[in-house]
């Protein structure tokens, strides 16, 4: 019922962001005039910028093939899929106060088939340069994280951060942060999060995080980035804690979790953990990026360590990486804002901006507590190369290519290797 509900109010949320765009300018009134935007969605707002709201949103569709490891026959599978169906509501109220409600309407995230919240938050913006945040959004963690899946160069982010999967998603819960800058080149942030996951006494599980840039080169083409991130938890007490990690290596559609995927005959990687009783879970990450005109490049490191609170089941250590280079053919550079990169403007209203990247993927947790490779360390490797044509500020196509191998996975088919082919249309407004 609430998605009935949704699906009836975007629809008309997108048919009034296009009409409006023969109404753009600005309205004069008894107080404050009104200024109506439309150029990347609907913006009205006052001219004393006390008030306003923007309707925005982003559509993803994605189609992928893959076969070896990617299926638990190894044959060749396909999924077609609303990678992300996003409307989003955000602005100002009462000058120093903002909001942000996205609503997420695919089948392929979250945990509820009818779509589900990814982000309702609140912050308070009076002490600047320091914001208070507070509300359901993801803790901040990770370079590529900080990028919106608007901008990121790959479709998927990497497949490092699978073995932290707690660091940066909100998992359903609540927090609060607090985050600000200091001169134009260091930014900061300490948030406290509630996760959907309770001890035996009911308690929600608290989780911390820490994430620190400096930036000394922060401007389109002109990128030094330098970053650091603490994640922390305490499972203590929480009963029959189900500590494996699963990867899906890059392609999404493996997955079961709703849409048009492989189904039963998908196949992802399991790292370490098992049932039972857990203590402290912490991740730790550095980042670190660079630009010069046309060319970026990017990486980061996360190690994750689990402490066990069973002396017959080992603790569960691991770590991961990604090195990424992308090269824009046509010349624009990518945008960055202080903390994250974000998107590339084509300059040639006809040709559009094309990008060519590669990026490595490396990540192997020792798999002591499975049980069934005792002894012996779970690696993934992975290779993507892919392109992106960005048409226009608002539509962006493109696709990529995958190449996996994995050692002393438990969950393999036979082939130890796999490939996978993805390519998605974005329609951003």
């Amino acid at each position: 019922m609430i998605r009935k509900h949704f699906a009836g109010f975007a629809a008309s949320a997108m048919a009034l962001a296009i009409s409006a765009q023969a109404f753009a300018g600005t309205v004069t009134t008894d107080g404050a005039d009104i200024v109506i935007k439309t150029k990347g969605g609907l913006e009205v707002g006052t001219t004393d910028k006390a008030f306003s709201f923007k309707l925005g949103g982003r559509l993803q569709a994605d189609y992928s093939t893959f076969d070896g490891f990617y299926t638990k026959d190894g044959d060749a599978a396909d999924a077609a899929y609303f990678r992300r169906a996003f409307l989003e509501l955000s602005g100002v109220a009462f000058t120093d106060w903002a909001y942000t409600i996205s609503y997420d309407f695919a089948h392929n995230a979250g945990s509820a088939d009818d779509g589900y919240f990814d982000e309702a938050s609140m912050a308070y913006t009076g002490f600047q340069p320091v914001t208070i945040k507070f509300g359901r959004f993801d803790p901040d963690f990770g370079l590529e994280k900080a990028t919106s899946s608007k901008w990121v160069t790959a479709q998927e982010r990497n497949a490092a951060y699978d073995l932290v999967p707690f660091a940066n998603a909100h998992e359903n819960g609540m927090g609060i942060q607090v985050s600000g800058v200091a001169g134009d080149s260091l930014y900061g942030s300490a948030g406290v999060f509630a996760k959907d996951v309770n001890d035996e006494d009911g308690e929600s599980v608290k989780q911390f995080n820490l994430r620190g840039v400096f930036a000394p080169m922060h401007e389109a083409g002109k990128v030094l980035h330098l970053g650091v991130n603490y994640a922390q938890r305490d499972l203590t007490d929480v009963t029959n804690f189900d500590a494996a990690t699963k990867s899906r290596l890059g392609m999404r559609g493996v997955s079961t979790n709703g849409g048009n995927d492989a189904g039963t005959n998908g196949n992802r990687l399991t790292l370490g953990g098992t049932r039972g009783a857990w203590g402290d879970d912490s991740a730790f990450g550095l980042e670190a990026a660079a630009a010069f005109g046309a060319f970026s490049a990017q990486a980061e490191y996360i190690k994750r360590e689990l402490d066990s609170d069973d002396d017959a089941v080992s603790d569960v250590d691991g770590d991961g990486y990604y090195v990424q280079v992308a090269y824009t053919l046509t010349g624009e550079a990518r945008d960055y804002k202080l903390g994250k990169f974000d998107k590339i403007k084509p300059s040639n209203k006809q040709l559009g901006a094309w990008e060519v990247f590669y990026r490595y993927d490396n990540l192997s947790m020792d798999d002591d507590a499975v049980g069934v490779v005792p002894t012996d360390e779970v690696e993934a490797k992975v290779h993507n190369l892919g392109v992106n044509w960005y048409a226009n500020e608002a539509v962006k196509i493109g696709g990529y290519y995958v190449k996996t191998k994995v050692d002393n996975a438990a969950n393999t088919n036979g082939d130890d290797d796999g490939d996978g082919f993805v390519v998605r249309a974005q329609y951003v407004f």
